[in-house]
């Protein structure tokens, strides 16, 4: 007779497996991605892996992935930052073939992890590349950071590059002149939002909503002027936290806007306020995706945004759309859609669901093969 937690066992060990790796999972757009994906290869059959750099998690995790820690602060004593990358590229190569085994494909997300799977021996690598590579190096040297094209280049010349979307695999070809690339989107896992959508109901009836981080990518500057310069019939609910958010209280403040707007934080889960808000806004200078376009669209939400490289001219129609940082533009479109939201509206396209954005992935890892 055949022991059936052993034949379990068994039959798990010999699963195909799949390995996400990424610094941490605190409240971003790729480490929601990254959990979203992670349930698309669940749905597929594997066995799923998720390894960070750090504890910091925002979100909620599923039970049907599993979870691992490898601390690269506790290599702080490498000298260069080079080496300690290399050298915990090596331990981390050895923690995987011990305790996870080998995967199938390994998906290298955001920069500490791509500067570290760079030098990694395991098979069938690929970075996910979430953003626009120009405009995130125009904003780092606007801050007084160091970034060189070929040390970019250096470090994703070795691996197969996964862009989100369109406008971001033409912008990362022609920046680093890395042409090992294609264009696969970010998931968006439809049921899951919905769902998410019906625990609670939000403390506002009728209202406009911004979510996002408080960082200089996401123009919350722009949103506030053009906001302020709109007839004001609906309110403002901004979501998310970040390093400009007091001056943008500050902001608020000086343009007479303090019983208009309302900053909400950071949410773990946003989609009640997304789903009875009257329309969603971006004005954004840059995205990679925007998935919080297609949540929105996931959940019936119109979307106005800026047309920014990249992403948002892929979900949305031109009408949709404004120039960066045009704040009479998007001023005038905040009040077509705050007298009605319904020529704004956009559908849902199924092929963002989960497990077949997984299989598109499975489909470019074999194709590499």
């Amino acid at each position: 007779m055949i022991n059936t937690t052993t034949q379990i066992k068994e039959d798990f060990n010999k699963k195909e497996k799949v390995l996400l790796v990424i610094n941490c999972l605190q409240g971003g757009g790729a480490e929601r991605s990254v959990l979203t994906l992670g349930q698309g290869f669940y749905e597929l059959g594997y066995e799923v892996h998720i390894l960070r750099f750090k504890s910091k998690v925002a979100y909620e995790l599923s039970d049907n992935l599993f979870y691992h820690q490898l601390d690269l602060n506790a290599y702080k004593s490498v000298p260069t930052k080079p080496l300690r990358h290399w050298y915990f590229a090596k331990m981390l190569d050895k923690y995987v073939n011990k305790e996870i085994g080998i995967p199938i494909l390994t998906l290298s997300n955001l920069d500490k992890a791509d500067m570290v799977m760079r030098h990694s021996n395991l098979p069938n690598i690929a970075h996910i590349i979430r953003n626009t590579i120009s405009k995130k190096i125009e904003l780092f040297r606007s801050e007084g950071k160091k970034v060189g094209e070929k040390k970019l280049s250096n470090i994703y010349s070795r691996h197969p590059c996964i862009c989100v979307s369109q406008g971001v695999e033409k912008d990362f070809q022609s920046t680093l002149a890395v042409t090992n690339t294609t264009t696969i989107y970010n998931p968006i896992d439809q049921i899951q939002i919905m769902e998410s959508a019906s625990e609670f109901k939000p403390e506002f009836d009728d209202y406009i909503i911004h979510v996002g981080s408080f960082k200089t990518q996401k123009a919350h500057e722009v949103l506030l002027k053009s906001y302020a310069k709109t007839s004001k019939t609906l309110p403002l609910l901004l979501l998310g936290e970040g390093a400009l958010l007091e001056s943008m209280k500050e902001l608020t403040t000086s343009l007479g806007l303090d019983n208009n707007v309302h900053f909400l934080g950071f949410q773990k889960n946003p989609y009640p306020y997304i789903q009875k808000a009257r329309f969603m806004v971006l004005s954004s200078v840059f995205e990679g995706f925007g998935r919080v376009i297609a949540e929105s669209l996931a959940l019936g939400t119109p979307v106005i945004s800026t047309d920014c490289p990249s992403g948002p001219r892929e979900l949305l129609p031109p009408y949709n759309l404004v120039s960066v940082g045009d704040i009479d533009a998007l001023a005038k479109k905040m009040d077509e859609a705050m007298a009605n939201a319904d020529i704004y509206q956009s559908s849902f396209d199924d092929e963002l669901l989960p497990i077949k954005i997984a299989q598109q992935y499975i489909a470019f890892m074999t194709k590499s093969d």
